[in-house]
């Protein structure tokens, strides 16, 4: 017979019912993702006994394939950054489709006030405006982007909140807005040749570095303030939140505003690295960073998950894209697999939630 122990009330405790917390779950499913790759790069004949983290040739600086360790990490560095706002989203039960193309429509106003003046000795090709325009201090290009990430989440929120729209319809026609956006700035034109203070804000692993700090900032917020307490408690049961005086309204527009000022964020960092921006960039981001969420364990029925998990879950995520590339699968098999697996997550969840009932 299990070990009971009784509390308040008479309510008998099975300790045997007690489970890891999610984060450490997550964290033994990245090992067992990376184990599967290496073994299939042992097994499967037209992989050579590659392996698909360490480096087995001889070399004494690192065991580790440092170049693909990179190559993971910054391709999730920045839809992470997505997917650190896209959880607080969540975890109010709401959802957010619009950081896609926000990321675009960001990364083109903002590189609009990056640019500079001369290139090569001449007049800047791509110049968006005049010279008044150029070489600014790399704070106004990044002002100009956060400002408009909050004007679209501000709408957001307040569509969600006061009109009492569904998240997905709202975030779906800014979806569509903020493309039309990123097309009608320039006409469809890339923006290039931005100044040297705005190319080092996404140089090298600063990506990662953002992401990183980033996560680390929003996880202590989550955890030890009030705008975590209500978020969560909002996420668990609205009517209970707004009884208890928490302002429901006001704060899932602050949500929904500070989800798309990390958007926007991303799509500023996006647009460094790449020295351009183009109206097609941040394609799926939303839905990538969505993925992160849930693979890492935030519930979409709200009030439960952390920033933990979904940095786990984009490493997962990560992982995964790298691996079927290691393994040479082929890019529609790619996305197939992608779309099972977060259908997957979503079962789990489900699964979860029912036991927890």
């Amino acid at each position: 017979m299990a070990d009971t122990s009784h509390g308040t009330g008479g309510l008998a405790f099975d300790k045997s019912k007690r489970s890891w917390p999610n984060e450490l779950n997550i964290a033994l499913a990245l090992i067992i993702i990376i184990a599967i790759f290496e073994v299939l790069g042992q097994i499967l004949p037209y992989m050579n006994g590659q392996s698909f983290l360490f480096d087995t040739r001889d070399r004494f600086d690192s065991i580790f394939n440092e170049a693909r360790l990179k190559i993971i990490i910054l391709q999730v560095a920045i839809i992470g950054i997505i997917a650190i706002g896209v959880t607080q989203v969540i975890l109010t039960a709401g959802i957010d489709l619009s950081s896609g193309p926000l990321v675009a429509a960001t990364a083109m106003i903002a590189m609009s006030f990056g640019q500079t003046e001369l290139v090569n000795g001449n007049p800047n090709p791509k110049a968006v405006f005049g010279t008044w325009a150029m070489d600014l201090p790399v704070i106004f290009p990044v002002i100009a982007g956060l400002t408009f990430g909050a004007m679209i989440g501000a709408i957001n929120g307040t569509f969600v909140a006061y009109f009492r729209i569904p998240p997905f319809i709202a975030t779906l026609g800014m979806f569509l807005a903020c493309r039309g956006i990123a097309l009608w700035w320039t006409s469809g034109n890339p923006v290039s040749f931005p100044t040297e203070a705005y190319s080092a804000i996404g140089s090298g692993m600063m990506p990662v570095v953002w992401f990183i700090g980033l996560a680390i900032l929003f996880h202590l917020i989550l955890t030890f303030t009030v705008y975590g307490k209500h978020t969560y408690a909002i996420g668990s049961n609205e009517e209970a939140a707004r009884m208890s005086g928490i302002n429901v309204k006001r704060h899932k527009v602050m949500v929904y505003m500070i989800a798309s000022m990390l958007a926007a964020f991303a799509g500023i960092v996006l647009s460094s690295k790449a020295s351009t921006a183009q109206a097609g960039m941040g394609e799926f981001y939303e839905l990538f960073a969505i993925a992160m969420a849930v693979i890492g364990g935030i519930s979409l029925t709200g009030g439960r998950g952390s920033v933990i998990g979904t940095v786990l879950g984009a490493m997962v995520l990560g992982v995964i894209r790298s691996g079927f590339t290691y393994v040479k699968l082929d890019g529609s098999y790619q996305l197939i697999a992608m779309g099972s697996i977060i259908i997957a997550a979503v079962i789990l969840d489900q699964y979860r939630q029912r036991n927890r009932a």
